[in-house]
């Protein structure tokens, strides 16, 4: 396994040019997720219902990210 450094920074960083709008779905799904286990934590739902709002908001994040990128 790699050592966290100079050299993986830039592997990430290219990724990160070369995939833009992918890395921007993945970040939003992201954030999204977090935002959703945050507001789910006590409303007692099943796992089967709570992975089903992870997929969808999943879903939803790329299918945001791909509207914004239309020219």
């Amino acid at each position: 396994m790699a050592r966290f450094g100079k050299g993986m920074t830039h592997r990430i960083a290219e990724i990160v040019r070369k995939h833009t709008h992918l890395s921007a779905a993945a970040a939003l799904a992201l954030a999204m997720v977090g935002v959703l286990l945050w507001a789910a934590r006590g409303a007692g739902l099943e796992a089967s219902h709570l992975a089903t709002l992870i997929v969808s908001t999943v879903a939803l994040a790329g299918l945001s990210v791909w509207i914004a990128g239309w020219d």
